[in-house]
C-alpha cells in the first residue's frame, strides 16, 4: 500500500518503520524536507519525504500521528482528501486537543473530504507498537469507523505491524470510546506508575 505518515516522531517513526520493513510503500509528510524530526526514518526501505500535500497525493492510506492540539490546522493542510482512508492514532488527553471536539476523529471528519476515518493505534504506547511481543504472544490493537472497506485494510496494516489481532468495537459512535481506553492504558502506564512495558490482550474461551 502506499502510506502517507504524517507525524514522524515515536508512533508516526513506530508504524512507518513496521509498514516499510513489510514491503509498504511509506511518504513522510512534513513541512521542511531539509528540517524534520525522524530523518532517521528515510534510512528504511521504500521510504521518502515529500511535502504534506505530495505525500497524500501519492498515497491511498494517511496516518495522523500528530499531537492533538493541532489536529484542525494538520487535517486542513493535507490537500485533497477525497476518497482517502485516514487512520487517526491521536488522543485528547486532559482536555489537550482541537477546540470544540471531543475526540480527534471527529475533528478530522469535519475538517477534510473523506468519510473513511478509522480511529487505530491510539491505545496503547509507541514502545508496544516497535515491539508488540509479550512471551510468546503479540499484544492486540483495537479500532472503530463507519467503512468497512476502510477497517479492512487498517486491519491488515496492524497484522503488518506485528499485532495479532485488530478487534472493530464499532462504528463512528465509538470514537470517544477508543479515547477512553486509550486513557485507560495512558493513566495506568504514566500516571499510576506502571511504566509504559504493559498492553492489553483479549482473550477468549
Amino acid at each position: 500500500m502506499d502510506i502517507a505518515v504524517i507525524g514522524t516522531g515515536n508512533v508516526g517513526g513506530a508504524l512507518a518503520t513496521k509498514w516499510a520493513l513489510e514491503g509498504h510503500h511509506i511518504h513522510l509528510g512534513v513541512r521542511d524536507l531539509q528540517n524534520f524530526k525522524g530523518q532517521h526514518l528515510l534510512k528504511n526501505p521504500n521510504t521518502k519525504a515529500y511535502l504534506m500535500e505530495e505525500a497524500v497525493a501519492l498515497s491511498e492510506i494517511i496516518l495522523l500521528a500528530t499531537p492533538a492540539p493541532a489536529t484542525i490546522a494538520v487535517t486542513q493542510s493535507l490537500g485533497n482528501t477525497d476518497g482517502k482512508i485516514i487512520i487517526d492514532s491521536m488522543n485528547i488527553v486532559r482536555g489537550n486537543g482541537p477546540e470544540g471536539y471531543t475526540n480527534t476523529s471527529d475533528a478530522i471528519l469535519a475538517n477534510t473530504a473523506t468519510d473513511e476515518v478509522v480511529k487505530c493505534f491510539n491505545t496503547t504506547g509507541y514502545n508496544n507498537m516497535e515491539n508488540p511481543v509479550y512471551a510468546d504472544q503479540s499484544i492486540d490493537v483495537f479500532m472503530a469507523g463507519g467503512s468497512e472497506q476502510a477497517k479492512s485494510k487498517v486491519a491488515q496494516l496492524a497484522k503488518d505491524a506485528g499485532f495479532e489481532n485488530c478487534y472493530d468495537v464499532g462504528g463512528k459512535e465509538h470514537y470517544q470510546l477508543m479515547e477512553q481506553f486509550a486513557f485507560f492504558w495512558i493513566n495506568l502506564a504514566i500516571f499510576q506508575g506502571q511504566g509504559r512495558e504493559i498492553a492489553f490482550k483479549l482473550l477468549k474461551r
